[in-house]
C-alpha cells in the first residue's frame, strides 16, 4: 500500500510538492510510516511568500468583524472535529488521546480570543493636546509575518500563533515540525473551510533550509518561533540580521519548589502529572523539585506513585506516558540518565527499558525517572533533557530555594507548593523567572494573558498570544490632527516646535 503524501498550502490550494528530499513521518508508538512530507524547494516557499503578501494587499483592509467572523466560525469548527484532531495528533506524535485534547483545546482559546480582535487591536485618542490639535494612534498590520513550530504541540503552538497574525489583518506563512505535520495541515484545511481568502495562510515543510529561507526573505516582516535554544537563537539572529521582528520561546529547565507546609497529597500528585505527562516533552514541565527541609522525607512517595503511571501507546486506554517522538530523542534520554549515575546523582526509579505492550515493543519508549542529590553541573541538571525525568534537588530554606532558582539560567515557568500566603507572596516577588505557579505546577496563561518567559528561555520583549501578541503583530502609527473653521484664519508663521 503506498504512502500518503503530505501537501503544501500555497495560495489556497493544497499542492503536492515538486521536491526530490522527503522524510517520513513515523508513528512513534509502533514505528509505523504514516506519510511522507516533502522538504519544499525554494521556489516552493518564496511561491508562498508571494502569495501571503498578494493576499495581504487585501486583506489588511478587511473589516474587523469580516476577520472575527472566520475566527468565530474556525472555533466552532475546530470543535466539531475536537476528537479526528486529537486521534491524529496521537498517532504522529505519540501523546495520550486525553493530553492530545488538551493540546487541541489551549489552541482553542487562542483562536477564540482571535475572534476579540475588535476590542483587542483598538488605538488611543487624545483630543485638544493643544489649541484644537488632536492626537490618536491606530494599530495597522505588518505585512506577510511567519510561524516556525516545534513537534511537541503541534496544534497548539500552530494556533498561538497564526489566528492572531492573521485576526491583526496580517497575512501568514506556517512551517510546521516536519517530524508530525499531519494534524497542523487538518488545522490549516479547517481554517479555509472557516472562510480565510487564498493566500492569507500558506504552509510550507521543510527543515533548516527553509527556516533559513524565511528568516532571509524580504517580504517577510515578523518571524515567531517555539523550539530548542539552539535554533531558537539562530532564528533570532539571523532574522534580526535581516531586520525583522523577532519573538523566540525556547529551552527551559522549570523548578517546582516543595515547602513542607504543602498539602502532601495534591503536591505529590502535581509533580508526578507534571514531570511525566507528555513524556516530559513540554517546555514548560517540571522538570526540577527542590525540597525544602522536611519535604525531603516525600521521595519514596514521590517514587512510588510515578511507579503506577502505565507507559505505552497513547491511543491506548489507560495510558499515562506516551512514547518519545523519535528513536533519537529516546537515545539521547537515555544517555543523560547514565551520565546522571556516572555523575553522582542517585537513580531513585528506572525508566529505561519499561514494560510495555507487545504490539508496541518497537516504540520510542522511556518510562518515569527520577534521580536524587542533583546539582548543578550535572548533565542532568544543566540540559533540558525534554524526556520523563525527574531531577530532585534540596534546600534548606526557602531562601535557599529561590538562589537556586535564580542561578538556573533559564526563566520560562516555576512554581511553589505552600499553604503560606506570605511565602508564597516573598516567592513570586523574589524569584525571577517569567511565569509563576502557586500550588499550580504548570502555570501556562489562559490567551487572556501573554506567555511570559523570560531571560534563556526567550529573545524578544513580546510574547506569543494576549495583548503581548497584538503589539508584536501591529505597527503603532500616531498621527497629529488640527482641522480649521474657516481656513483663512491664520495665527501667523509659527517656527518654533511647539503647536498653538
Amino acid at each position: 500500500m503506498s504512502v500518503p503524501t503530505v501537501r503544501l498550502l500555497v495560495d489556497g490550494e493544497l499542492r503536492e510538492s515538486r521536491t526530490t528530499e522527503w522524510r517520513d513521518v513515523v508513528n512513534p508508538a509502533t514505528q509505523a510510516v504514516l506519510a511522507r512530507v516533502p522538504m519544499a524547494t525554494p521556489d516552493e516557499v518564496a511561491s508562498a511568500v508571494a502569495s501571503a503578501k498578494k493576499a495581504f494587499s487585501t486583506w489588511r483592509s478587511s473589516p474587523i468583524g469580516v476577520r472575527a467572523r472566520v475566527f468565530l466560525k474556525y472555533q466552532g469548527l475546530i470543535r466539531e472535529h475536537m476528537k479526528e484532531i486529537a486521534q491524529l495528533l496521537t498517532k504522529e506524535q505519540g501523546k495520550t488521546l486525553a493530553d492530545a485534547e488538551g493540546d487541541v483545546f489551549r489552541g482553542l482559546e487562542v483562536v477564540e480570543h482571535a475572534a476579540s480582535i475588535g476590542t483587542l487591536q483598538m488605538g488611543e485618542l487624545a483630543s485638544n493636546v493643544a489649541g484644537g490639535v488632536d492626537t490618536y494612534t491606530v494599530l495597522e498590520p505588518l505585512g506577510v509575518c511567519a510561524g516556525i513550530t516545534p513537534f511537541n504541540f503541534p496544534a497548539m503552538i500552530p494556533l498561538w500563533m497564526f489566528p492572531m497574525a492573521i485576526a491583526c489583518g496580517n497575512t501568514f506563512v506556517l512551517k510546521p515540525s516536519e517530524q508530525d505535520p499531519m494534524c497542523t495541515m487538518r488545522l490549516a484545511s479547517l481554517a479555509l473551510e472557516a472562510g480565510l481568502p487564498p493566500g492569507v495562510l500558506n504552509v510550507v515543510h521543510g527543515g533548516a533550509a527553509v527556516v533559513d529561507a524565511l528568516c532571509d526573505h524580504p517580504d517577510v516582516e515578523a518571524v515567531s518561533f517555539v523550539g530548542s535554544t539552539r535554533v531558537g537563537t539562530h532564528v533570532y539572529e539571523r532574522a534580526s540580521r535581516a531586520h525583522k521582528r523577532v519573538q523566540c520561546m525556547m529551552g527551559a529547565k522549570n523548578h517546582a519548589v516543595v515547602l513542607p507546609d504543602a498539602n502532601e497529597e495534591q503536591t505529590l500528585n502535581a509533580l508526578v502529572g507534571a514531570g511525566f505527562g507528555a513524556a516530559g516533552q513540554r517546555c514548560m514541565a517540571a522538570s526540577v523539585a527542590v525540597l525544602v527541609g522536611e519535604a525531603q522525607r516525600w521521595i519514596p512517595e514521590l517514587v512510588a506513585r510515578a511507579k503506577k503511571l502505565t507507559v505505552g501507546d497513547g491511543a491506548a486506554p489507560g495510558t499515562d506516558v506516551g512514547p518519545l517522538i523519535s528513536r533519537a530523542a529516546k537515545e539521547r534520554v537515555e544517555s543523560l540518565i547514565a551520565r546522571g549515575q556516572a555523575e553522582g546523582a542517585t537513580l531513585e526509579l528506572d525508566g529505561r527499558r519499561p514494560v510495555v505492550d507487545a504490539a508496541v515493543k518497537e516504540g520510542n519508549f522511556v518510562g518515569p525517572t527520577i534521580f536524587s542529590g542533583v546539582k548543578p553541573g550535572m548533565a542532568i541538571y544543566d540540559e533540558e533533557i525534554f524526556g520523563p525525568v525527574l531531577c530532585v534537588a534540596s534546600a534548606a530554606s526557602l531562601d535557599e530555594a529561590i538562589a537556586f532558582v535564580n542561578a538556573n539560567p533559564h526563566g520560562n515557568g516555576t512554581a511553589i507548593f505552600t499553604q503560606s500566603g506570605a511565602a508564597a507572596r516573598r516567592f513570586q516577588e523574589e524569584v525571577d523567572v517569567g511565569q509563576v505557579g502557586i500550588n499550580v505546577p504548570i502555570p501556562v496563561p489562559v490567551p487572556l494573558f501573554s506567555f511570559t518567559g523570560s531571560r534563556a528561555s526567550k529573545l524578544g520583549d513580546l510574547g506569543p498570544y494576549g495583548k503581548q501578541v497584538v503589539l508584536f503583530y501591529t505597527q503603532t502609527k500616531t498621527i497629529t490632527a488640527r482641522w480649521f473653521d474657516d481656513a483663512s484664519v491664520s495665527g501667523g508663521v509659527n517656527t518654533t516646535i511647539t503647536l498653538r
